[in-house]
């Protein structure tokens, strides 16, 4: 009964490790899907990979995430589409924003600036200097402050 018990255990280890894949860490960008290689040499040129992590998920291709050495994380999906773009303190760059939202910051938020932006199956959420979230649907149209 003993070894049945252990050998269960050894099989119940060996298809979680199969099963649940380790995360892999590097800094090269050509880990990366092109999509996501073209979106950081077009938006952050000058900025340096500190990290990627390459977050496998059961069953499903893997994620992306980016740390920059300039302090900005970014978030691709499986093919390479950017998901979420966090600059902290630091702009996000405008050509990333959708011109909709782009126009309402600009307009009914002067002197504000959009540092961090999430892409979701709803819409956008959207982080301001200020600390003020806020919603946007699909097609950029203003849904509310974020709670």
């Amino acid at each position: 009964m003993k070894k049945l018990i252990t050998l269960l255990t050894l099989m119940m280890i060996s298809i979680s490790a199969w099963a649940f894949p380790f995360d892999k860490y590097t800094i090269d960008r050509k880990e990366l899907p092109e999509e996501a290689q073209t979106f950081l040499t077009t938006h952050f040129e000058k900025a340096k990979v500190s990290m990627i992590k390459v977050d496998k998920k059961l069953l499903r291709k893997p994620d992306y995430e980016v740390k920059l050495t300039n302090g900005t994380e970014i978030e691709f999906n499986s093919r390479g589409k950017w998901t979420e773009v966090d600059c902290k303190k630091k702009e996000v760059p405008s050509a990333i924003l959708p011109s909709a939202i782009r126009r309402h910051v600009t307009k009914k938020y002067p002197g504000l600036a959009v540092v961090k932006i999430e892409k979701t199956s709803k819409g956008y959420e959207v982080d301001l200097s200020d600390d003020t979230g806020l919603r946007y649907d699909l097609l950029g149209s203003f849904k509310g402050v974020a709670d």
